[in-house]
């Protein structure tokens, strides 16, 4: 028996649609929004019928009978800390995310509009039940107690990081090597917009920096780790707005605070026209992700059975180069570039079918 998997990735100008027919890709599609089409709506919340409606007339454009679709699958967003797994999407969860009570983010929708979407294909099927479902959102929780601690109990350590295609690429490894992932001992690091190293074993992401609000290594626009009694004094400067100083530390943080741009090609580019500022903050970009990568050996006593590195950043033949230079002595470094988000939440929704994943409440 075949299945028909619909996976939704929102995001904060486009909205990411793909069809899947058990694991083939039907097709995929981005639906961008103009900044003019979202000006009329206060919060994420308030795009949902917006959005909502464009999937409808992509599905339609593309043919996609309604009454064919088996799941919906959403991309978790900012709500509480969960285990990994897949997650029904119930009315806890809609009341967290239109509180915007851990946070707001354009994935908040996934969940949303997964609901939604389903009710539309009962309606077709007659009251048939299609569930709705997230999978690994970025505030998968499986740290050790100890690794909660941060230095102040004012600030905890969260895990807030890249789980969606971490966990993938840690399971993709695992099952070419032979192995269970629960049975695997390995450091991931993903590399893209912002930049997260975890610490896999056992099945679980027992440590990992937050890769969202200003820890470990920086990124394309994320600052990273920052010293705090410098951070401290420019907050009461009074030079800067509060709003000011949390893009400092997300948005125009990293790569582009240093050179005005948050594409790593264009700064590839500017090392091989022999830019030295360039050369200087991309040696400091890998510098940085290498020492991330060797504290966290340390999490596994050095018992390290491979670091895998994937992410968009990880097609830089150079920047793996030198990686691999500065880390392969803890263990081997296998590269998968790129990141396939839309195969992943369609497998997860795929093995719910199959009865290979049971669906969690939330």
């Amino acid at each position: 028996m075949s299945y028909i998997v619909l996976a939704i990735n929102p995001g904060s100008t486009s909205t990411k649609i793909s069809v899947y027919k058990d694991s083939e890709e039907v097709f995929t599609k981005t639906l961008r929004h103009t900044s003019e089409e979202l000006a009329p709506y206060k919060g994420v919340i308030d795009q949902l019928a917006f959005r909502k409606d464009t999937i409808m007339k992509a599905l339609a454009e593309n043919n996609v009978e309604l009454a064919s679709i088996d799941i919906c699958v959403g991309r978790g967003g900012v709500i509480r800390p969960i285990p990994s797994g897949v997650y029904g999407v119930n009315d806890a969860m809609i009341e967290d995310i239109r509180t915007v009570k851990y946070g707001e983010h354009a994935s908040n929708l996934g969940g949303v509009l997964a609901l939604e979407i389903s009710k539309e294909v009962e309606a077709v099927r007659c009251g048939s039940k299609v569930p709705a479902v997230i999978a690994d959102p970025v505030v998968v929780d499986e740290l050790d107690e100890v690794a909660r601690l941060s230095g102040h109990p004012l600030f905890p350590h969260y895990s807030i990081f890249h789980a969606l295609n971490q966990k993938a690429i840690a399971k993709r490894y695992a099952k070419e090597q032979g192995k269970k992932y629960e049975d695997i001992s390995v450091l991931v690091a993903h590399l893209g917009g912002g930049v997260s190293v975890g610490v896999h074993k056992g099945g679980r992401v027992i440590d990992v920096n937050d890769a969202l609000n200003g820890d470990g290594p920086f990124s394309p626009e994320r600052s990273g780790s920052l010293p705090a009694t410098l951070l401290i004094n420019a907050c009461f400067s009074g030079k800067y707005t509060k709003e000011e100083m949390k893009k400092f530390v997300n948005g125009k943080g990293g790569v582009v605070s240093y050179m005005n741009t948050n594409s790593m090609l264009e700064l590839e580019h500017m090392v091989e026209a022999g830019d030295a500022k360039a050369k200087l903050v991309s040696d400091a970009f890998v510098y940085q992700l290498a020492k991330e990568i060797g504290a966290m050996s340390t999490v596994l006593c050095g018992k390290v059975d491979a670091i895998l590195v994937t992410g968009g950043i990880a097609y830089s033949k150079s920047l793996m180069a030198q990686l691999k230079e500065r880390v392969s002595y803890l263990a081997p470094v296998v590269v998968y570039p790129g990141e396939d988000e839309m195969g992943t939440l369609a497998a997860n929704g795929l093995a719910v079918l199959n009865g290979e994943e049971a669906i969690k409440e939330y």
